[in-house]
């Protein structure tokens, strides 16, 4: 899908059903997802299934990627580049999202990547506006989206924000 200079995007395979029990096993990286609760086996094989279908639905385009570094192939994360859930159809507006192991933050790494993503939309995809969110207590997320350029749009009440309700930061930027 893409590559940076220090991490490579890949498609999801069956084999990294161990690898997202692990990232979403720790309470820190779940920590503004799920108050810290580790996602289930039954949810995480479930997401596999989920992630193909995107992928297919979208041609490859959309969806969610393993990310991987490039020095060591070892398993990062992933990132989402995808349309909103609650329209899944419009391509033009798309949202960017990432989950990464506690060994890879600080590192400007989500930032390398998220930028890239947000060039390729817009340079080949399509893309009008990359827009992302996050719990209003997840500063560093903020801090991300922030230094790919995206600007503060709204604070929000979202009950039914993945599996923790609470006040939502969303950043958006259009198209140059």
């Amino acid at each position: 899908m893409l590559t940076t200079p220090r991490v490579a995007l890949r498609e999801f395979t069956e084999a990294d059903d161990e690898n997202l029990f692990e990232l979403d096993g720790d309470p820190e990286v779940m920590r503004y997802l799920t108050g810290g609760v580790p996602s289930t086996r039954e949810y995480v094989r479930g997401a596999i299934g989920r992630i193909e279908a995107m992928r297919v639905k979208y041609g490859g385009r959309f969806g969610f990627w393993a990310a991987t570094l490039r020095e060591s192939n070892a398993f990062m994360g992933w990132f989402h580049f995808r349309p909103a859930k609650n329209d899944p159809e419009n391509l033009r507006r798309i949202e960017l999202g990432y989950r990464m192991k506690r060994a890879f933050w600080g590192k400007g790494l989500a930032t390398e990547v998220s930028m890239a993503l947000i060039e390729k939309g817009f340079a080949e995809l399509g893309v009008e506006e990359v827009f992302a969110v996050a719990l209003k207590q997840n500063l560093a997320s903020q801090r991300v989206m922030q230094k790919c350029g995206l600007k503060f749009v709204r604070e929000y009440e979202d009950d039914d924000f993945l599996f923790m309700p609470g006040t939502l930061m969303e950043y958006a930027k259009p198209r140059p």
